[in-house]
């Protein structure tokens, strides 16, 4: 090929770099650290710092690590601090300390002041650049300083006393069409806010009443820390939401798609070996009705339509739970309401099931007893599993457990010994009907 072809594909490279971050950050996530370091330090750094942004944050990290130092720098200031915490918190603590040593003081005191908030708070979401206007500033001065920001999204702008207590928000609209003149007091409104402690579901709650694009974040005495933007709680909440599918399986919450294999063995094994003890639990069940099961040998056949059709019934009731807690739908108090409502919901199925699954028994065994066992048992078990699917994450959420970590697990444990027992127990007791 020659030096025009290398030269047009290089620039088509550029080209797409540039105008697609999103699809060029997924094709990142597949290259090694070598591969993508040396594509983004040819890339200036505000090309480089949204598709960084995009990237897996251990890869992100990685590849800070191997741009030149200077770089490395200039990406990390410019980009939104808590995102640029998540990022420098992969790396090893030399390296963290180095880079932080580097940047401007004031940036790099808030990110270790950032770095201290517990995880799942409203400082470690915080962007500390919030801006905060004294009384008597004009619009017209207001505006003037807002139009230095660069690289930053705005929404609202902020009223702080002497003391940078916070006294109102001015939303960015008005703010434009406002007379010149006129003072910011005159257009403020009562603000929102949390404090920098408040963990992240009552964060999720104030955007939720409040319908907010921005939320300031105080200290305990009233003073404006920084502020959470809607789109950097929107993208915590999705990284939340994957986690929390990874930990209902037994996969690690820091598991990614191209981690090491032996980073993900350490981290499913454990839940692996859970699960299998917690299947011998329900296999002893089933020994249990051994005699039964030799005397009739269709209900081991008919066995996995029970279990099968239980889970069903417990993943939906816990994944409407989960939902409920993640989105405060649903306080701890709660939890008879719910419980009423799941048990009816499934009473209500299990009737409707167990009319097709007795009617396809009887078709294919000729027996009414039979039917009759498992759709009895079809209702029994599904009453239990929905009411299983609430009690077990409100359960251990009273306790103080993470309600995705296991809440799956258990579930099925408790579905399939339900189920076996209330198929094969019923049809030991109505042996005769069979």
């Amino acid at each position: 090929m020659g030096d025009d072809g290398a030269t047009g594909l290089a620039a088509l490279a550029r080209t797409y770099l540039r105008e697609f971050p999103g699809e060029a950050s997924r094709r990142l996530d597949e290259l090694s650290v070598e591969e993508a370091a040396r594509l983004l330090r040819a890339e200036p750094v505000r090309y480089a710092v949204p598709l960084l942004q995009r990237v897996d944050p251990n890869l992100a990290a990685q590849v800070l690590t191997t741009l030149p130092a200077d770089q490395a720098r200039e990406i990390v200031t410019a980009m939104d601090p808590p995102r640029a915490l998540t990022i420098i918190g992969w790396l090893d603590d030399a390296a963290r300390s180095a880079l932080l040593d580097g940047l401007e003081a004031g940036l790099a005191r808030e990110l270790r002041r950032m770095a201290g908030y517990p995880p799942e708070t409203a400082g470690r979401l915080m962007d500390p650049r919030a801006i905060g206007f004294r009384p008597g500033t004009t619009v017209e001065q207001a505006l003037t300083r807002l139009r230095t920001v660069r690289g930053r999204r705005i929404a609202d702008v902020f009223l702080t006393d002497d003391e940078r207590r916070l006294t109102g928000h001015v939303p960015l609209q008005a703010l434009a069409v406002a007379p010149p003149e006129a003072l910011l007091e005159t257009l403020a409104q009562p603000a929102v806010a949390v404090h920098d402690i408040d963990p992240h579901d009552d964060v999720v709650e104030r955007f939720r009443r409040g319908r907010l694009a921005s939320l300031p974040v105080l200290d305990f005495e009233g003073r404006l820390l920084g502020v959470i933007r809607y789109d950097t709680l929107a993208e915590t909440a999705q990284e939340t939401a994957a986690a929390d599918m990874q930990a209902m399986v037994g996969a690690g919450r820091q598991e990614r798609a191209l981690s090491p294999v032996f980073f993900a063995v350490k981290k499913r094994l454990p839940w692996l070996e859970i699960n299998l003890a917690t299947a011998f639990l329900a296999a002893a069940v089933v020994g249990v009705f051994e005699g039964t099961i030799a005397r009739f040998t269709a209900l081991a056949v008919l066995l996995p339509v029970v279990a099968g059709q239980s889970g069903n019934t417990g993943a939906q009731a816990l994944a409407v739970t989960m939902r409920g807690l993640a989105m405060r739908e649903i306080r701890i108090g709660q939890w008879p309401r719910l419980l009423r409502k799941e048990a009816s919901v499934a009473l209500l199925n299990g009737m409707a099931v167990s009319v097709t699954t007795a009617a396809g028994v009887l078709l294919w065994s000729r027996s009414p007893g039979l039917a009759f066992v498992i759709g009895m048992s079809m209702v029994l078990s599904m009453i239990a599993a929905g009411m299983a699917g609430v009690l077990i994450p409100t359960g251990l959420t009273t306790i103080g457990q993470d309600p995705a970590q296991s809440s799956s697990i258990i579930l099925t444990t408790v579905t399939d010994i339900v189920g076996f027992a209330s198929f094969l127990g019923l049809a030991t007791l109505l042996a005769g009907l069979l």
